[in-house]
């Protein structure tokens, strides 16, 4: 099994290896390009983008400036947002439904790092995908971490750590990112 293929299967690999790290220089002359285009050439963004994406649907913006380790693996759907300096660190799937925003200051992460010491000095890593269903909506500076499932139409509030997966239709916020309330219920109304 090649290195690559451990990383996609999730299990511990070598990023050092040189087939990977021609895959992320690839990727980093294609970001490097879509950060340095002028405000209005939004058509090369989204060409440099859909050439970068493992998979886009319709019509998105990400606002520059835009980071990511491969960019095969990040899918996104319909009528995506995303504000500045978003970073997906996308050593595993990366699902994104339609409708959804992301605000300013948002890291996505697959890639972890094993506890154990010895391990870790060996240069292995791992990485576990995550979705963020449809209809989301992520407020600025926050970070979801790997293995996360994001529910269709959740709000996550600014400033919050994802460790865990969070269902649909909730507003959820904090470090960590807890529930804090069904979405679907009006404030102030009876159960």
């Amino acid at each position: 099994m090649t290195e690559k293929e451990k990383m996609l299967a999730g299990e511990l690999y070598f990023s050092s290896n040189k087939e990977l790290t021609k895959e992320r220089l690839a990727a980093r002359e294609l970001i490097h390009q879509y950060n340095t285009t002028e405000p209005n050439e939004i058509k090369k963004r989204m060409g440099i983008i859909r050439q970068l994406f493992g998979k886009t649907d319709g019509s998105f913006l990400i606002e520059p400036p835009f980071y990511c380790d491969y960019g095969y693996n990040i899918e996104i759907g319909k009528q995506f947002f995303s504000n500045f300096n978003l970073t997906i660190l996308d050593c595993a799937k990366v699902t994104i439904g339609d409708n959804v925003f992301i605000g300013p200051n948002v890291s996505i992460f697959t890639a972890t790092h094993p506890l154990e010491t010895e391990i870790r000095r060996k240069g292995l890593e791992s990485a576990h995908p995550v979705e963020i269903g449809n209809d989301v909506w992520i407020g600025g500076n926050v970070v979801i971490n790997p293995g996360v499932i994001i529910g269709d139409k959740t709000v996550i509030g600014a400033g919050s750590i994802v460790t865990r997966s969070m269902p649909a239709n909730v507003l959820a916020f904090g470090n960590p990112c807890r529930v804090i309330r069904d979405i679907t219920k009006k404030i102030g109304a009876t159960p």
